[in-house]
């Protein structure tokens, strides 16, 4: 009797560590897909304007700290064209650096590399996105000019690419380079813990192998993600949509030993 009543005691212990999401997942980089609206960008005459960016900013780029309204991961940027094809890049909040770019564009104009470092989660994250050109800029302005759409991440650091999910009854818990998602499938905001956006997140259980993330930031819904667990629990599949950017993106982590 005793035996049997801590076997039932264990009962729930056990059927929430089954979840199939449970563990520590990596992505697969060229899993990485993106389409929607381009990013586009205008650099000359002593300016640098990220037009597709909600809101869209104009500063000067002169490699001093420019104010820039309206997006929640920085407030400062610096711009410094260091070459007809190449831009440094840095953006500040509240006085701190938290990402840095470096920009170049290839000799034919249709590539553009993004090498950039973060510095906002529990561990420095760093990689190389690239991007094949959409539309020319203006005569004359600098090579990143024009229409971009992203195309690969080619490289990028384990602490960037690495999210642990642990199952709870009714709920989830999404750690991310020291930023913690732990919410209840019952359409309620939580907050990421550690997310200088301060981002607030709903998840909604579609079923054993699938749920929905849905993001907001100051109430407006800023991403979409679905997350499904492949059924030999293997792999998860994530679609996001960011209806703010009107992008899409879909991409695959492998789960780890």
């Amino acid at each position: 009797m005793k035996t049997l009543l801590a076997l039932m005691l264990l009962t729930p212990a056990i059927a929430v560590a089954s979840s199939p999401f449970d563990g520590t997942w990596k992505m697969r980089l060229d899993s990485l897909k993106v389409s929607g609206k381009p990013d586009v960008f205008e650099v000359g005459n002593g300016t640098y304007a990220c037009v597709s960016c909600v809101p869209a900013y104009k500063i000067k780029a002169d490699g001093t700290d420019q104010p820039v309204q309206g997006q929640d991961y920085f407030d400062h940027k610096a711009v410094n064209v260091t070459g007809p094809s190449s831009v440094e890049l840095t953006n500040k909040k509240d006085g701190k650096v938290v990402s840095t770019a470096s920009v170049s564009v290839s000799a034919d104009g249709s590539t553009m590399t993004w090498k950039w470092k973060g510095n906002v989660g529990e561990k420095p994250t760093s990689g190389v996105n690239t991007y094949k050109r959409v539309a020319p800029g203006a005569p004359g302005a600098n090579a990143m000019s024009g229409s971009w759409q992203m195309e690969a991440a080619i490289d990028a650091s384990d602490s960037a690419r690495t999210v642990t999910l642990q199952s709870k009854p009714n709920g989830m818990k999404i750690v991310w380079n020291g930023q913690t998602t732990d919410a209840m499938f019952d359409g309620k905001e939580y907050p990421i813990v550690g997310d200088p956006g301060h981002t607030m997140a709903t998840l909604k259980k579609i079923s054993d192998h699938e749920f929905e993330e849905t993001d907001r930031r100051s109430g407006k819904v800023v991403d979409v993600a679905v997350w499904t667990v492949s059924a030999d629990g293997k792999t998860i599949q994530i679609n996001e949509t960011d209806p703010v950017y009107k992008t899409k993106m879909s991409y695959i982590f492998d789960k780890q030993p």
